[in-house]
């Protein structure tokens, strides 16, 4: 198939733009994006849309996401990760498994996050980590999110081994800074590894390396309709298709009623199943044509 998820387990020290770079000359100008970007210092599962998986990118970041990391204690960084500048110290008490046990239960569950100034998020279209690096702060405001499954355990007297499933927007770095302040201290994020996004999962990543040395024919591409397995499906038939693609959405009156803001796909007749369209239901009620997509890119070569 020349559209699909391509699934990349991302090295430290290289950023999410690199990855795409150093596969650049196997991409060709095939559209490219990626689902949510890790920070430069971070490995781990970086999917990335190529063709016409691009249209339903959005779709796809509303996944959890699922990561390993280690909280050192005792320092802050003004990047809240290893790769800033110390910005203050503070003891670290003896950390006994229930203090711990205590401290992760009070995290799980909807919390409010306040995003880090080193971050993409932008004000008055300013990102704000440039307004960081010329020593700048502004006000931010909280934002909740969601920690499905927390673990945190003593990896060494200053030192935190972490696990975590979340929500999408949830800021790793700042989870590790405000644990280390419920423990008593201050401390930075030193390693991170994401191993999750939605149902994929890093093993099933591969290395840039082994994508550069390999035809792109031969990438284990992962299919627009797996990747949307859990939306609903609808087949529809080749001259209603036509007709989408023409404007004429009659046809979506023939679709059993939706709930309000539910998406789904729409899929070619026969074996193939191919996602042509992705549609919601409006505000007002009845589905509506958001994307069309061809079909024709997705099919396994």
């Amino acid at each position: 198939m020349t559209s699909g998820l391509l699934l990349v387990d991302k090295g430290d020290g290289v950023t999410s733009a690199g990855v795409i770079r150093a596969l650049k000359s196997q991409i060709g100008k095939t559209k490219v994006g990626h689902l949510g970007t890790l920070d430069p210092f971070a490995s781990g599962l970086l999917p990335l849309c190529l063709g016409e998986a691009t249209k339903v990118a959005r779709y796809l970041l509303l996944k959890d996401k699922a990561y390993t990391g280690t909280i050192q204690l005792g320092t802050e960084t003004d990047t809240l990760d290893r790769t800033g500048q110390p910005t203050g110290a503070a003891p670290v008490p003896a950390l006994d498994d229930r203090t711990i046990a205590d401290v992760a239960a009070r995290f799980r569950g909807t919390i409010a996050q306040v995003p880090p100034m080193y971050s993409a998020l932008k004000r008055d279209g300013v990102p704000l980590y440039e307004l960081a690096r010329r020593g700048e702060s502004v006000e931010r405001a909280p934002r909740e999110v969601e920690i499905r499954e927390l673990v945190i355990e003593r990896a060494a007297p200053d030192r935190l081994g972490l696990a975590v499933r979340c929500s999408k927007g949830t800021y790793i770095r700042v989870l590790a800074a405000d644990i280390a302040r419920a423990l008593g201290t201050v401390g930075h994020l030193a390693e991170l590894r994401r191993t999750a996004v939605g149902p994929f999962t890093v093993e099933q990543a591969w290395p840039v390396e082994r994508l550069r040395s390999t035809p792109r024919a031969e990438w284990p591409l992962v299919s627009v309709r797996r990747a949307l397995a859990g939306v609903q499906a609808f087949a529809v038939a080749p001259d209603a298709l036509e007709h989408l693609r023409c404007g004429r959405q009659a046809a979506l009156r023939q679709l059993p009623l939706g709930q309000p803001g539910e998406t789904a796909v729409l899929v070619s007749e026969g074996a193939s199943g191919d996602v042509e369209a992705v549609i919601e239901v409006a505000a007002a009620g009845g589905w509506r044509l958001v994307r069309m997509l061809n079909g024709a890119t997705l099919q396994d070569p």
